[in-house]
C-alpha cells in the first residue's frame, strides 16, 4: 500500500512535457521497509525512464497529525471506480456516493494493515471553489478523476495512514496522492 504523486514542476510544450528546473515526485507508503528498499534502489540506479534520473532525494518525516480532522490538497487526482452489474462505474467529486466510496476504500486498506477502521471518514471538500475532473490515459485506458481537496476524519493514526497510502483507487499508479 503506497501512493505516487504526479511529476510536479513541468510545463506542456509541443513535444510533451518539459522540466527545465527538474521535477518533484512524491512517494509515500505505510510500510517503511518498502520505502527503504526504494531509496536503496534509487541510490544504486538513479535512471528512471524517458531521460529522467534522480539527482537528489529528500526524505520527509510523516507529519504529526494531532487533530481528528485534516484537509489535504492533492498531489494527483482522486480516482474512484466500482464494478456495478458487470460494468465499470466511475464516480467524481459531485456524485453523492463518492464520499462513502472513498471511505470504504480507506477502511479496507486500514483493515489490511491491521489498523482499526472504526470512525474514519473521507469526503471531498464541499467548500472548495474550483473542483475539476481530469481525463488521464493510463496504458491506453482513459480514466476520469477528481481534482478537489479531501477531508479525512478519524484518529491521528488513521489520518497518517491516509496521508501515506492515498485516497481512492489506483494510488499505486499515480492517483489519490495527498500533500
Amino acid at each position: 500500500m503506497y501512493s505516487l504523486s504526479w511529476l510536479i514542476g513541468g510545463k506542456k510544450n509541443n513535444k510533451g512535457l518539459e522540466f527545465k528546473h527538474g521535477a518533484q515526485w512524491m512517494i509515500s507508503a505505510h510500510d517503511l521497509t518498502l520505502l527503504k528498499q526504494l531509496v536503496q534502489n534509487i541510490q544504486q540506479d538513479p535512471i528512471i525512464n524517458f531521460g529522467m534520473e534522480v539527482r537528489s532525494l529528500t526524505i520527509c518525516e510523516e507529519p504529526n497529525f494531532s487533530s481528528n480532522k485534516e484537509r489535504f490538497h492533492l498531489a494527483s487526482p482522486v480516482f474512484i471506480k466500482r464494478n456495478v452489474e458487470s460494468k465499470i462505474q466511475y464516480y467524481y467529486y459531485f456524485d453523492q456516493e463518492a464520499d462513502e466510496l472513498m471511505t470504504i476504500t480507506l477502511q479496507n486498506k486500514l483493515k489490511k494493515a491491521g489498523i482499526s477502521e472504526m470512525g474514519v471518514k473521507v469526503s471531498f471538500d464541499k467548500t472548495y471553489l474550483n473542483p475539476k475532473t481530469k481525463c488521464i490515459s493510463y496504458n491506453g485506458i482513459v480514466c476520469k478523476a477528481s481534482m478537489c481537496p479531501v477531508v479525512v476524519e478519524g484518529t491521528p493514526e488513521q489520518i497518517a495512514f491516509a496521508w501515506n497510502v492515498g485516497i481512492g483507487n489506483s494510488t499505486g499508479i499515480g492517483f489519490g496522492a495527498l500533500r
